[in-house]
């Protein structure tokens, strides 16, 4: 591999020192655990409200520092990403195929149908033969994740922006039917899932993700442009639980689908699909863009790294274990975020 990131062997010896391991817990820096202070006894409760607000004001804070429009990148070399992205939001939007969040700019639409395709997507060998599967944290993949559950099997999903932490393991024999709904939100995640770090032995079967665009002739896919599909891929390669035969799966309605990404054009680290579910029909790729092979540090801004800590652990971590400094991308104008607004828990 012709690039400044690390081989996996390397990776694999990292992996195999016990000693500096990293255990990232998205609850040390808010105040959604209570301690309950008994003598012989201290338990941890579950603060909902202040786990939700948490979210909500680092979300908002996320969506505030990142003020710039699409129109403002014209000559920004992946600006050809944004014209497609923005092309695609304004037609969910005139068409109104997309349900709460609205608008859908700057997401990944909770497009209408969203259930129909995830029922397609449970229906898949490669579904129903995982043991456990990775999705992401987006509301049109909330149906998905509790197939996921629903079905007997481990639910791996990253807090949002892994901002407030790493990956959480939820397990279906932890729960009952009155929480398993709830368990498939953000909110639940944080309150039945299990936290893990970078250390953790874990084998993910199948990986579901958002995507605003994908063309099914090629596999190529775009996110809503912050990149964390990409970075949570890298991380579970790092981690040893993934490889290139796992299988990428995206779930969008049909018009998401394009044919006007220039699979040439596409950067090392952007993920391609093997399988895309719609409402109305399952499409087989068979993509030959090659897959991430980890993190890449060189092509990893400053402000991107600024925003993520378990990042910043993890590359302090193999600069301290290898005694070398990991090259660091070029600056960059993060991209700009859906307005959030406060809503009923879903």
């Amino acid at each position: 591999m012709n690039t400044c990131t690390f081989r996996a062997p390397f990776f694999n010896h990292l992996k195999h020192q016990s000693s500096n391991s990293l255990s990232i817990f998205q609850y040390s820096t808010n105040n959604s655990f209570k301690m309950n202070n008994s003598k012989n006894n201290p338990q941890l409760s579950f603060d909902e409200s202040a786990y939700e607000a948490e979210r909500l004001r680092l979300d908002a804070k996320a969506r505030e520092s990142m003020a710039i429009e699409a129109a403002e990148i014209e000559d920004d070399p992946k600006g050809w990403k944004w014209v497609i992205r923005k092309r695609i939001w304004d037609l969910m939007e005139a068409s109104n195929i997309a349900h709460f969040p609205r608008p859908v700019h700057h997401r990944i639409p909770n497009f209408v149908g969203a259930p129909a395709a995830a029922d397609k997507l449970s229906r898949l060998e490669v579904f129903l033969e995982a043991k456990c599967v990775k999705v992401n944290p987006d509301t049109p993949q909330k149906q998905v994740r509790f197939l996921t559950l629903n079905g007997g099997k481990k639910l791996l999903t990253p807090q949002p922006r892994l901002r407030t932490g790493f990956f959480s393991v939820l397990e279906a024999d932890t729960l009952n039917p009155s929480t398993m709904n709830e368990a498939c939100t953000s909110v639940g995640v944080a309150k039945y899932g299990r936290p893990i770090g970078l250390d953790e032995k874990i084998k993910v079967d199948l990986i579901v993700i958002g995507s605003v665009a994908v063309d099914p002739k090629t596999g190529a896919r775009l996110g809503k442009g912050e990149g964390f599909a990409e970075l949570e891929y890298g991380m579970l390669r790092y981690m040893g639980a993934i490889d290139d035969s796992t299988p990428v799966v995206t779930s969008v309605h049909d018009e998401q689908l394009v044919d006007d990404i220039p699979v040439e054009k596409l950067l090392i680290h952007d993920v391609p699909v093997d399988i895309i579910c719609t409402p109305t029909q399952v499409i087989f790729t068979n993509t030959s863009i090659p897959k991430p092979e980890g993190i890449y540090w060189d092509k990893l801004s400053p402000e991107k790294l600024s925003q993520i800590k378990i990042l910043r652990q993890l590359k302090a971590k193999i600069e301290r274990e290898t005694g070398q400094k990991l090259p660091t991308g070029p600056s960059e104008k993060l991209p700009p975020t859906a307005q959030r607004r406060q809503r009923q828990k879903r």
